[in-house]
């Protein structure tokens, strides 16, 4: 039986997540119905993808008992609200990343989803990819020796982006890329709470964090910084040096294709799309939907790629960055 989906949002990423999921076979995998806000957008993007049903409200999707996985992709805003709806009617859902603005929201998503016994994930799609699984492997057979120093970057020209720098839609780099660096850290130190944390950044006139540093110190010396920015092209790869080596995942390194290990290069291609993508790499968007596919085949309610704890870390490591840099949110006063 194929997974049957329901797309909650038909924004950009929704786009380029249904055009990923045509590179899946059929038998696995379908998109049976989109919402938005607007019925005449639902069916333009229905029309579009060839999606069977198209609903003006989230809350007939969340009721269609024909869905078995629906897929947030609204603004960070709304993930706690519609979160909330689609998981008290019992519904699966995979959740973009951030998972909700702050911990009291992802804390009441996670509640949501176990007292509906459903499966939940934060959409951290990066983890799903060929690539990180690699990465994880290097890094359970202690490939590059012990771990001293994790350092990532992701920095994107995107001031001129009305959700990146509003703060009523929940702007700034850290929500939207820095996650990206920290999760990556979070990955390598295997969901490993940090000893400490220093953040340092500079706001725009809107509130939000346009750029950050971020430095973390882990147990037995261990040592991670992230550098990530709304207002400039940065590296956009990660290292992770050990006493034995180095692992380098090259730009884009949250979407990778390029790994090197050692000096040694190792590409992972992404199939072609068939219509034109929003963002860098999108097909690869089909390797967290497979991930979500394999969790519910063995009745897992959550996926040990991104476990919940992972992403309540994650969200606790974000409002401890904010707080340092004084990015205050009005979810973070209710």
């Amino acid at each position: 039986m194929a997974t049957r989906w329901g797309l909650c949002g038909a924004g950009k990423i929704s786009h380029d997540f249904s055009v990923a999921m045509k590179t899946l076979p059929p038998g696995d995998h379908q998109i049976v119905a989109v919402a938005a806000r607007s019925l005449e957008r639902a069916r333009e993007f229905a029309k579009k993808h060839s999606i069977p049903k198209a609903y003006g409200s989230y809350e007939e999707l969340a009721s269609d008992p024909e869905i078995d996985m629906v897929y947030l992709g609204v603004l960070h805003t709304e993930h706690w609200r519609l979160g909330l709806l689609v998981l008290q009617a019992g519904k699966n859902m995979l959740c973009e990343k951030p998972f909700a603005m702050n911990s009291r929201e992802v804390g009441d998503l996670i509640a949501a989803s176990k007292k509906s016994n459903v499966f939940l994930m934060e959409a951290i799609w990066s983890r799903c990819f060929p690539l990180h699984r690699e990465v994880r492997r290097l890094l359970a057979e202690d490939a590059i020796g012990d771990i001293k120093l994790v350092k990532a970057s992701f920095g994107s020209p995107q001031l001129h982006i009305p959700r990146s720098v509003e703060k009523e839609l929940g702007g700034g780099a850290l929500l939207d890329i820095g996650v990206y660096t920290l999760q990556f850290v979070l990955m390598v130190f295997n969901g490993e709470r940090p000893e400490s944390i220093h953040a340092t950044g500079v706001l725009l006139n809107s509130g939000v964090d346009e750029s950050m540093v971020v430095v973390m110190k882990f147990a037995r010396n261990r040592l991670a910084f992230c550098f990530f920015s709304i207002a400039a092209s940065l590296p956009n790869d990660a290292t992770i040096s050990g006493t034995k080596g180095t692992i380098r995942v090259l730009g884009p390194m949250h979407c990778p294709t390029t790994l090197e290990v050692n000096g040694k290069t190792t590409q992972y291609p992404l199939p072609e799309p068939s219509l034109p993508l929003n963002f860098t790499n999108s097909t690869g968007l089909r390797y967290e939907a497979e991930e979500v596919r394999q969790c519910l085949l063995k009745g897992l309610k959550e996926s040990p790629r991104m476990p919940l704890s992972e992403s309540a870390l994650l969200t606790e490591v974000m409002d401890e960055c904010r707080k340092q840099v004084g990015v205050v949110f009005n979810q973070d006063s209710q």
